[in-house]
């Protein structure tokens, strides 16, 4: 499937017809900045470790194995130079609008905040936001970036990065805040996401109003989809601004 002028012009009049569109994304929305996505061809479940990156990703992991856990999280994890793409300023211009009410994000690089976007509910954390896991003092991404092998807080604990890890809960306020946005939404845009990754992509499964999917796999949606594209997201939201601000 590939975009047509058509999907461009349909996508368009369905965000025109919106009061309150909710978007809900993942790691394709910031491909095209350069940060790689997890299950693609060149994903890093298709990488060789010497432990699968789930394993390493893993809370348990990170207990035992720190300094590995942190070694492949400052290499694979971390692109403090990456920019936001089309897609993110193209969300941010439509929240600004008043036709966007925000962005529900499995993403944990911070790029919509970047963009613009105020209203980002971040269901697996944020690489910006770290903390020592003995005294709680918070830290910043450039306290992980600064230091070697494990980060230590000056008071000797671990600073510990707040992302969700495999094995933890995603944190209630995130829950809470997705589901009532989804429940008052009047369209759900879909984008850079399989929808494999639960339990995030069980919040949209009962969504019953209007549904826009841009990604570039097959997801667990598209037949209740009113709308599927097959293109790259920046491309296809830039083309959609065009439309719309023309």
């Amino acid at each position: 499937m590939i975009m047509e002028n058509s999907q461009l012009h349909r996508l368009a009049d369905m965000i025109r017809g919106a009061r309150r569109a909710i978007f809900f994304g993942g790691a394709g929305v910031s491909q095209e900045s350069g940060i790689p996505d997890f299950r693609s061809a060149n994903g890093l479940y298709h990488q060789q470790w010497r432990y699968p990156p789930e394993t390493i990703l893993s809370h348990g992991f990170f207990r035992r194995y720190p300094e590995e856990f942190f070694r492949f999280y400052r290499e694979k994890l971390l692109f403090p130079d990456a920019r936001p793409n089309a897609a993110h300023h193209a969300l941010a211009r439509l929240e600004e609008k008043g036709v966007l009410s925000g962005v529900i994000t499995q993403n944990i690089d911070g790029l919509h905040q970047r963009a613009g976007s105020r209203n980002v509910i971040e269901l697996h954390g944020s690489v910006h936001r770290n903390f020592c896991m003995k005294c709680g003092k918070s830290f910043l991404l450039d306290d992980i970036l600064k230091q070697q092998g494990i980060p230590r807080c000056p008071c000797g604990g671990t600073i510990k990065p707040d992302v969700v890890l495999y094995g933890e809960q995603l944190p209630t306020r995130a829950i809470e805040d997705a589901l009532e946005e989804i429940a008052v939404s009047d369209l759900l845009i879909i984008g850079g996401t399989s929808l494999t990754v639960y339990p995030a992509a069980g919040f949209v499964a009962d969504y019953e109003g209007p549904i826009a999917i841009i990604n570039r796999s097959e997801t667990g949606m598209d037949g209740k989809a009113d709308l599927r594209i097959d293109a790259p997201i920046g491309r296809t939201m830039e083309a959609v601004m065009a439309l719309l601000e023309g």
